[in-house]
């Protein structure tokens, strides 16, 4: 006879076919015997009587045991003890986890998987939630790897219930979907996810076992001497590492969820426009946490149509999962647009984090959107943001290249070419002609990361996004640098309690410094450095970190040498010529500039203005060539960079602590207050409304009229275009 060693390797095998077998149905088995590899034990778990005489039970018998038990189990159906009645609208109940279990014995009923959606508490107190089926069967798989692909499970199914917990305690079912667009499996329903869950006194086992130093496979073992039967096991192997890596992942440290809490609290007491979203999983354990208070929402009207998602917090190198939306405000400074923290990185949890900061944000979608190179990203985007024009920031891209390449012998080499390729193309053509030189020099066309970059490559190259707008916040040149933007309040080993500690204070220094830059910008000014009238107009109206950026381009006009070239019928053609310093070598590009002169219409093919708002230097010395320096039209002064604009997000009351008193803030704020007493107390009826309304309709012409009439302005919302003047 056949060792126990070998019996065991028998039995595995068995397993394994099984698993092969009922593969079709998405899902995983798992073994109805384990073995803990002692000498003369075994384990069934067929019943409890069974298991109470496992010792007596040699190894061959528990194994054949095995056997018996497996084939047992996948031929037993599944049963349900009575009929679960189909939901309707205005069935009550009392709690949420009732009304939850009662979607799901229906959900097993009929063969489908329930998920628990984000749950939202309105104004009127009521909190709305619904309970959806995310279709647990198996699809096609988009994944290149065709021998490991990802299994997907989400079919865009409509079936859902939707209920409200009202102001009385009762909850009741407001609509309902029963409609699939997939098949359903009741006699299968046991393999969705609910149903494999951990009990709390099994999940305690797991913890006790870790506590004491017993691996994974350990503590599964434990579990399955309870189970009376495999369906009772309530989950299989994967779920169990599922188990273990989630609950790692998704548990604080001591003091972690108070400091959320109380944070959130707090701010929703002194902040009446603080939103906040938190995402519960199915055991109601919070895994997404979303949060932008008033401040961010308003500046988020003027400064969200270009954003950066930083996820940078959410690699290894630090602690908390952070992942921030970012604006620039304009004086170029990074401005705060929300915030979350996140327990995954693949494509439902980023979806489900843009479309929350999307509802937050009253559905202004961004018109751009800078992201890192991630695919589960990318694929977000295109769900929540499809019309938004999507680039990959290229500093933190360049700084890769030494990790990905730096197992060629010639790798100083082929870095100092790629960066020559990447940022000195001034040409499409130019880009893809000497990118194809490059693998062709050092042999790189096996390198599936620059095979991949170049796939891509309409998403980073600065020649490709140049035509688009991006705020300043993506780098085209060699000297920039990104910078995240809790830099010296967050480091690798900043744990949750301590972020939200130092979260105040980064952006109480956020706020500070915009209003010092407000302050320089309206009370000094940068001394011109030509006689141009142009650039007169812009010290004028430009903030001073956005006037430096043009002064700039002046000061670079003695590098230019512009040539007229033809003309054809309104439409003059110019050539500039201009010196740049590239490493250590002098090179020579020629810029195209093409000017029509009845309607002041200049485009130059370095696209500056178009990618910052900025007159470039090709332009300028275009113009100084034909004696038109006086001035410019309105529409290439960009509104965005003016200081003469009062904007809506200055005026809200910053959450941060006290900045410096600002008389307008707290007429603001005392205002707020009172509308809202008037809100409580006086409007019972539709008269009371109507004459309220009308009040502050006419209060609102009134005022207007006295803002119109001095000397500040208001700044019109920002749009999602790149031609916003």
């Amino acid at each position: 006879m056949e060792n126990s060693y070998d019996e065991k390797e028998k039995l595995k095998r068995y397993f394994d076919q099984k698993i092969g077998e009922f593969e079709e149905f998405g899902t995983c088995w798992v073994c109805l015997c384990v073995l803990d590899g002692m000498e003369g034990d075994s384990v069934s778990s067929s019943s409890k009587s069974q298991t109470d005489g496992m010792q007596n039970v040699s190894s061959n018998e528990g194994i054949k045991h095995g056997y018996e038990a497996l084939e047992h189990a996948l031929e037993k159906p599944v049963q349900f003890n009575e009929e679960v009645e189909e939901p309707k609208v205005g069935m009550t109940f009392s709690t949420e986890q009732e009304i939850f279990n009662y979607y799901t014995s229906f959900a097993l009923q009929k063969g489908f998987e329930v998920y628990r959606r984000t749950s939202k508490m309105e104004e009127d107190g009521k909190k709305y939630f619904t309970l959806a089926c995310v279709c647990s069967r198996r699809s096609a798989s988009k994944r290149r790897h065709l021998l490991n692909p990802y299994l997907l499970t989400r079919t865009q199914c409509k079936a859902r219930i939707n209920a409200c917990l009202g102001l009385d305690g009762v909850i009741r079912v407001l609509s309902v979907a029963l409609e699939h667009n997939h098949e359903l499996c009741p006699g299968k329903a046991w393999h969705v996810k609910y149903n494999k869950k951990s009990k709390p006194q099994r999940k305690r086992k797991h913890d006790l076992s870790t506590l004491a130093g017993i691996n994974g496979d350990g503590s599964i073992q434990s579990l399955v001497v309870e189970a009376e039967e495999h369906g009772s096991l309530g989950f299989f192997d994967r779920d169990h590492r599922n188990f273990v890596r989630e609950a790692s992942s998704l548990r604080f440290e001591s003091g972690d969820a108070e400091a959320i809490q109380s944070y959130f609290v707090r701010m929703q007491k002194i902040n009446n426009g603080f939103y906040h979203v938190m995402d519960l999983d199915d055991d109601c354990r919070l895994r997404n946490v979303f949060w932008a208070d008033a401040r961010s929402k308003a500046a988020n009207e003027y400064f969200g149509d270009v954003v950066t998602f930083d996820t940078t917090y959410l690699t290894n190198k630090y602690t908390i999962p952070l992942a921030l939306f970012i604006g620039a405000n304009h004086h170029g400074q990074s401005v705060l647009l929300g915030c979350a923290l996140l327990s995954n990185e693949d494509a439902e949890t980023f979806t489900w984090l843009f479309q929350t900061w999307l509802e937050c944000m009253s559905g202004h979608a961004p018109y751009a959107i800078i992201t890192g190179e991630d695919k589960e990203i990318k694929t977000a985007i295109e769900i929540v943001f499809p019309k938004a024009h999507h680039r990959w920031c290229l500093w933190r891209l360049m700084k890769r290249v030494t990790e990905k390449l730096k197992e060629y012998p010639q790798y100083e080499s082929i870095e100092t070419d790629l960066h020559g390729i990447v940022y000195d193309s001034f040409t499409k053509d130019d880009f893809n002609e000497s990118w194809k030189n490059l693998i062709d020099s050092y042999n790189l066309h096996d390198n599936e990361w620059l095979n991949s970059l170049y796939n891509e490559h309409q998403r980073w190259v600065p020649v490709y996004v140049k035509d688009t707008f991006w705020a300043g916040m993506s780098t085209i040149d060699r000297s920039e640098s990104v910078h995240a933007f809790f830099d010296g309040y967050v480091h690798s080993k900043t744990g949750l309690k301590q972020f939200f500690k130092e979260f105040d204070n980064a952006m109480k220094d956020k706020v500070e410094k915009e209003c010092l830059a407000d302050f320089i910008s309206s009370n000094k000014l940068i001394p011109c450095i030509s006689h141009f009238g142009i650039e007169y107009q812009f010290q004028k109206v430009y903030t001073s970190g956005k006037f430096k950026e043009f002064q700039e381009e002046v000061a670079c006009i003695m590098y230019c040498n512009a040539a007229f070239e033809k003309k054809e019928g309104l439409v003059s053609a110019y050539s500039v010529v201009e010196s740049k310093k590239i490493q250590d070598a002098i090179k020579y590009v020629t810029f195209n500039v093409h000017f029509d002169e009845e309607g002041f219409e200049v485009q130059c093919e370095c696209r500056l203005f178009e990618f910052k708002g900025i007159l470039c230097r090709h332009i300028l010395s275009s113009v100084k060539l034909i004696r038109k320096t006086e001035s410019v039209p309105s529409k290439y002064v960009y509104s965005r960079w003016r200081k003469d604009l009062k904007r809506k997000h200055t005026l809200v009351r910053s959450s941060y602590g006290d900045l410096i008193a600002n008389p307008e803030v707290e007429r603001l704020d005392k205002a707020c207050n009172a509308f809202h007493e008037v809100a409580c107390v006086g409007i019972n009826t539709d008269v009371d409304y109507m004459k309220v309304m009308k009040w502050i309709d006419d209060l609102k012409v009134e005022l207007s009229c006295k803002n119109t009439a001095g000397i500040t302005k208001t700044l019109p919302i920002a749009s999602n275009s790149s031609n916003d003047f």
